[in-house]
Formats: structure tokens, C-alpha cells, sequence
């Protein structure tokens, strides 16, 4: 199956970026949230990034505004009667996104695919809240999703073949690297990257090396692009812990939670998107 109409629910730290990498390709997408300023702050995203090449010389004002147009902002599933694949990108809470499936379930043509932009949760109970769990897959982007290549394609256990390989072929429709994973808790990505980052909150925890230092010296090595501690910042403290507590009750204790991320997740200091975290961030 073609996808010629792309839909994202969710404009938050993801959403954004997801809609401007489906219209970057030329396929019309609807951007929905349940407030218009999320869904302003999601299309003022997709702007920014192609303002970047605008002032890099690399786009033409003009296309600029003719990409923009390609994503329709909404606080209602008005322009779902005709997409043919949509993804979820709520916060990482099955309940919320159960909830999110039914709803889809009810506004989407037969055809359409659901997918979910979930970095740990099941696919399979998601799809047990449609009554086409064959056509629910997932759809991992990875942070940030305009600039990371690749994308999971993660099959719960009544994820038909059909619907993976549609899933497959439009993430290289829109210039990613898929990579097909059967269900399992953190998929193939966060259980490995979890399971390096989780050695260092607990070396953190137990030395009390600052935060700070620990990231400095991880991004000096070139290990990673960044530390794991402002990495979690701008993924989002809650979602990180989410995952984290998640991958824990799953494998056990091989996987740390850190303590310190705990307090700060239950204060409301959840990194970039509210202006602090392990640090301070200017709006």
C-alpha cells in the first residue's frame, strides 16, 4: 500500500519534527493535539528547521511556505477520513495511548495503519484497544526525528506482514533506515543504549561525580554526540524515566533508575520543555 496522506497525533518534542519529515517529502500530513498552542508550537518546529536551510541558502523562502503548506494543523480528527498511515506520538503512557487507538480506530478509513511512535511500550496491547490490531505497528522515530535516519519498525504479536512491509517502505519513502524488530521491552535501540547510560547514573550515583563533569567527559571522548545526562534533558526527563523504570521491571537490576532523575521528574523539572532539569534552559 501507497501512503498518499500521512497524519501525526501528538505535536510535542516529536511531533513537530515527525510532521516536517513526512511534508519534507512531499506527502500531505495532518498535525493534531488536543490544544492549538501545541499545535502552533508544532508547526512553528517544522518551520524553524526549514528556516535553517532558508538562511543556510539551501531553500527558497517561497518553498518554504509551499512545504509548510503541506502540514494541516487540527484539534480534531476532522481530516482523518482519508490518511492512509498515521502516527501516535503521545506521552509515553499506555492508557493515554490505548486511548488515543481507539479513537483512531473510529476516524480512520478500514485501510489505514496505526502506528506508534512508543520507544518501549507494547505494540500488541495498543493494537487490542482497535479491532484491527493487524494493521498497529511501531514506528520509533529517534531524537531529533529531522535529522536521525534511522526508524524501528517494531511488529507486535498480531502485526500482519503486510502491514510491516507498508510500515517499512514509507519510512524509506520519507528518507529513513528502517530496521524491523519484533516486540521486546526497549526494542533493539533503548535496551542497548539504556544499558550503557544506565552504568553511568549508577557510576554517577555512587562516586557523586557531578553531573556536569560526567557529560563533559563522555562528549570529550567522542563517545556520544552528547552526555547522558543533557540527552535526557532534551529528550525529556519523564519520558527517559519512563523507560528506564520500564527496562528495570523488565530485565532487572542490570538496569538502573537514577535516583536523582526520580526528584526531578516528581518536582515537574522535566529538562528543555519546561526549562530545567540536570540543567537550566532558557526558553
Amino acid at each position: 500500500m501507497f501512503v498518499f496522506k500521512a497524519a501525526v497525533v501528538g505535536a510535542g518534542t516529536m511531533g513537530g519534527e515527525i510532521a516536517q519529515t513526512i511534508a519534507n517529502a512531499e506527502i500531505p500530513v495532518v498535525l493534531k493535539d488536543v490544544e492549538q498552542k501545541f499545535v502552533d508550537a508544532g508547526l512553528e518546529k517544522a518551520r524553524s528547521l526549514w528556516q535553517g536551510r532558508v538562511d543556510a541558502g539551501k531553500l527558497e523562502a517561497e518553498e518554504l511556505e509551499r512545504k509548510l503548506g503541506l502540514i494541516t494543523g487540527t484539534t480534531s480528527y476532522d481530516g482523518f477520513g482519508d490518511v492512509d498511515f498515521v502516527i501516535e506520538a503521545v506521552p509515553e503512557r499506555m492508557e493515554i495511548k490505548r486511548a488515543v487507538f481507539s479513537e483512531l480506530d473510529e476516524v480512520t478509513p478500514g485501510h489505514a495503519i496505526l502506528a506508534s511512535n512508543t520507544s518501549s511500550l507494547s505494540i500488541t496491547e495498543m493494537g487490542e484497544a482497535t479491532g484491527r490490531p493487524e494493521q498497529v505497528v511501531g514506528f520509533h522515530f529517534f531524537y531529533p526525528a529531522s535529522v536521525m535516519r534511522l526508524i524501528e519498525v517494531i511488529e507486535g504479536e498480531d502485526t500482519s506482514p503486510e502491514t510491516t512491509q507498508t510500515a517499512t517502505n514509507f519510512a524509506q519513502a520519507i528518507r529513513k533506515m528502517p530496521i524491523r524488530c519484533d516486540e521486546a521491552p526497549g526494542f533493539v535501540v533503548n535496551r542497548i543504549l539504556n544499558s550503557s547510560v544506565s552504568e553511568l547514573w549508577r557510576f554517577q550515583e555512587e562516586s557523586g561525580t557531578d553531573t556536569k563533569e560526567i557529560d563533559r567527559l563522555v562528549s570529550e571522548s567522542k563517545a556520544a554526540p552528547m552526555g547522558p545526562f543533557f540527552l535526557a534533558d532534551l529528550l525529556g526527563l519523564d519520558t527517559v524515566l519512563h523507560v528506564a523504570e520500564h527496562l528495570q521491571e523488565s530485565y532487572g537490576d542490570r538496569f538502573y533508575v537514577h535516583k536523582q532523575m526520580q526528584e526531578l521528574v516528581a518536582a515537574g523539572d522535566l529538562g528543555v520543555k519546561t526549562g530545567k532539569g540536570f540543567y537550566e534552559h532558557s526558553s
